[in-house]
């Protein structure tokens, strides 16, 4: 049977499955994303810019089609999949808005005579590997900045999301693109490294697991093409102080169980001062086991199942290590299928294997400290470094933390504040890269230099 499939969590029913591409199918759409790069990077930077413009149209056209695909696909609640389908959009509009000021000469003020600039151009064909937590946000900020410098993609999607690939694909060429200027490929892994060592191949894009991004830095890095590495995290949640703090752990509880809490930078671990964490805890706690978890297409659900049935049983083999080495089990824990209760732990220690982990699913650690300098000691001990959140009433300490916290990210006071502006990315185990924003689309370009004499 095909490795990819559309087996829906809700159910545990595989609803249809797709021939992976053949060895030879795979050369065809290789050499048709090198042949559409020397047509699109030709192409007037507005025309290409109109081509986005017009497949972020048709995402908010077909929303409702695409936000019922990954409903079955990968579980997460309608409303959820209906507002990733917006952000998708907002993110390509965003890049077809910003085309010209992503593509323009950058001056730069030489010490002799004659004039240099900075000219952007194009690599050529780019390989994406994407995970399925966010199957049309992750592509849409991966793809829409590199397409409007003029190159071309092939999209590896996960397994499990064949259809949501599919349909990305229809809206480029529906959107009058090229042919081959957007690829979905579905694809073994070991494809996946011939694709990366292809010469006409110039770079990679990783958004997943500390283990795959390792396995494609490693293969790129043999074939000396350029990587991009978007990885899990840890994120901590730190409350230092709050004027309401129903509405912080209202916060902390929506970020937390964001995506069926499989989001990388979702806050895991809530580390709270000791005169707030008993109300925090008792709230928190609340909160969390108060959630309605079921049928992901139901109008009253806010927590749908997990990815699958693994991703499940990943996570209750993680809390209950945790319970045997002497953590404290205060809420959830007991796994249906592929449905995860809001589960909360306290009384972790360094020596815990949960203590360095992360935890990709509806499950968070709770942890009290004295004080800012505790908090951030307890914040920046993990291997990851993707995203913050800093909750105190008091601005110089806000601006403080954040200079004192490793990670790509601090969010004061908010959550859930991604825009299409903002970079996003981080650093340590978290990854190498950043997209969104005017720094998304400089990673896959030939800062050309251009020295002119007087």
């Amino acid at each position: 049977m095909s490795e990819y499939a559309v087996v829906n969590p809700a159910t545990g029913q595989t609803e249809a499955t797709y021939p992976s591409h053949t060895d030879a199918e795979l050369e065809q759409r290789i050499a048709a994303a090198d042949a559409a790069f020397r047509t699109w990077r030709s192409l007037p930077v507005s025309e290409r810019a109109a081509g986005l413009r017009r497949v972020a149209e048709l995402h908010r056209e077909r929303k409702d089609e695409l936000a019922a695909i990954i409903v079955r696909e990968m579980g997460k609640p309608l409303s959820h999949a209906e507002g990733e389908v917006d952000f998708a959009a907002d993110i390509t509009e965003f890049y077809a808005d910003q085309a010209e000021k992503i593509t323009a000469d950058q001056p730069v003020d030489i010490l002799g005579e004659g004039t240099a600039v900075v000219r952007k151009a194009p690599l050529g064909v780019l390989l994406g590997i994407m995970p399925w937590n966010f199957p049309y946000y992750q592509v849409a900020r991966f793809a829409a900045p590199n397409l409007i410098l003029g190159n071309t993609i092939l999209l590896k999607h996960a397994p499990q999301c064949p259809e949501s690939a599919a349909a990305i694909e229809q809206m480029y060429r529906d959107a009058g693109l090229p042919e081959g200027a957007y690829l979905d490929l579905r694809i073994s892994n070991e494809q996946a490294a011939a694709v990366i060592a292809d010469p006409r191949v110039q770079g990679v894009s990783v958004t997943g697991s500390e283990r795959a991004g390792a396995a494609v830095a490693e293969t790129a890095g043999r074939n000396l093409k350029k990587v991009a590495l978007e990885l899990g995290g840890s994120d901590p949640f730190i409350v230092l102080s709050t004027p309401d703090l129903d509405a912080t752990v209202a916060a902390a509880v929506e970020a937390r169980l964001d995506n069926n809490g499989q989001s990388c930078n979702a806050p895991k671990r809530f580390i709270v001062v000791d005169d707030l964490y008993d109300a925090f805890l008792e709230k928190f706690t609340a909160a969390m086991t108060g959630q309605v978890m079921g049928d992901p297409f139901a109008a009253d659900t806010t927590l749908g199942p997990l990815s699958s049935v693994a991703a499940a049983e990943r996570l209750a083999e993680q809390v209950e290590t945790a319970i045997s080495q002497g953590a404290r089990l205060v809420a959830g824990g007991d796994r249906d299928g592929a449905f995860f209760p809001p589960t909360v732990l306290t009384d972790v220690t360094p020596e815990m294997d949960v203590y360095r982990q992360e935890l990709f699913g509806p499950a968070a650690v709770v942890y009290r400290v004295s004080g800012e300098d505790e908090a951030v000691a307890l914040a920046n001990d993990t291997t990851y470094g993707l995203g913050s959140y800093v909750y105190t009433t008091d601005p110089e300490q806000a601006d403080r933390v954040a200079d004192r916290i490793d990670a790509g990210m601090v969010y004061i006071n908010c959550v859930l504040a991604d825009s299409p502006e903002l970079p996003f990315g981080g650093v340590k185990r978290s990854g190498t890269s950043r997209e969104m924003g005017l720094l998304g689309a400089d990673e896959f370009v030939n800062k050309k230099l251009v020295r002119t004499a007087p």
